[in-house]
C-alpha cells in the first residue's frame, strides 16, 4: 500500500473513531436507564475504554505517517507499534469477540434490550462490530514491530488488573456491576472469569505476532 492511501486509512479510522467516541461522550448526562452511566460515565465499560484506545492508536499512526524523513526508527513509530500490538489489537478483537458470544447467549448479560431505546442499532456496531475489520486492516496496510513477549504479557496483566480493580471499585461503592453478567459471578468466580479472559486476550496477542509475521514475510526476506 503507497503512504498515501496508508494515511487516508489512518487518518479515516481516526475521524470515525472520534466521531463515536464524542457521540457516546455526549450521552453522559441524558435520561438513561438506571445504572448505565452512573458513577464513571461511560468510562468504566471496556468498550468505551477500547474505541479511546484505538482512536489514540490511529491518531498517532496518522501522526507518524506525515512525519518526513525515516519513519520506521523514530520514537513515534516505536510507541505506535507497542500500543497496536500489545492493546489496540488483542483488546479491540477480544471486545468484539467476548460481546457478540455473550449476546449471543444472552443479551441481557452484556447489553440489555432497553439500551435499544437509546443507542441506535448502528452505534452497537459501531462499538461492537467494526473494530474487527479496522484492526485487521490495519494488519494489511503496515508491519508492526512486536516487543518481546515477557514485557508484552506483563503489560496487559498490569493493565487487565487495573480494569478489574476499576469494575470491582465501582461496584464497592454503588453497589451496581459494570456489566450484568458479573452478579452472577462468586468472588472466585470473578477471578476465574478474570484469568479466562486474560488467556483469550494472550491468545489475540499471539494470534497478532502470527499474523503480522505471516503477511509481512516476504516484506522481511528482501
Amino acid at each position: 500500500m503507497t503512504a498515501t492511501l496508508r494515511a487516508v486509512f489512518h487518518i479515516s479510522a481516526f475521524s470515525w473513531y472520534a466521531f463515536v467516541v464524542n457521540y457516546l461522550a455526549a450521552k453522559d448526562g441524558e435520561e438513561l436507564p438506571a445504572g448505565i452511566f452512573v458513577y464513571g460515565g461511560p468510562w468504566k465499560y471496556l468498550t468505551f475504554l477500547n474505541l479511546l484506545l484505538q482512536m489514540t492508536f490511529f491518531g498517532l499512526a496518522a501522526v507518524n505517517d506525515l512525519q518526513p524523513g525515516e519513519k520506521a526508527k523514530t520514537a513515534l513509530n516505536r510507541w505506535k507499534d507497542l500500543l497496536f500490538s500489545v492493546f489496540a489489537f488483542p483488546v479491540g478483537m477480544f471486545v468484539v469477540l467476548l460481546f457478540w458470544t455473550i449476546f449471543a447467549y444472552d443479551r441481557e448479560l452484556v447489553y440489555p434490550a432497553t439500551i435499544d431505546t437509546f443507542f441506535p442499532p448502528w452505534i452497537n456496531h459501531a462499538m461492537h462490530t467494526i473494530v474487527l475489520p479496522v484492526v485487521l486492516g490495519e494488519m494489511l496496510v503496515q508491519p508492526h514491530t512486536y516487543p518481546q513477549m515477557k514485557h508484552a504479557l506483563a503489560a496487559l496483566l498490569v493493565v487487565g488488573l487495573a480494569y478489574l480493580s476499576w469494575i470491582v471499585w465501582v461496584y464497592l461503592t454503588v453497589g451496581i456491576w459494570v456489566y450484568p453478567l458479573l452478579r452472577h459471578f462468586s468472588a472466585a468466580g470473578l477471578l476465574g472469569f478474570f484469568f479466562f479472559n486474560m488467556t483469550v486476550v494472550t491468545l489475540l496477542y499471539l494470534l497478532g505476532d502470527w499474523i503480522n509475521s505471516h503477511v509481512w514475510r516476504k516484506d522481511k526476506a528482501k
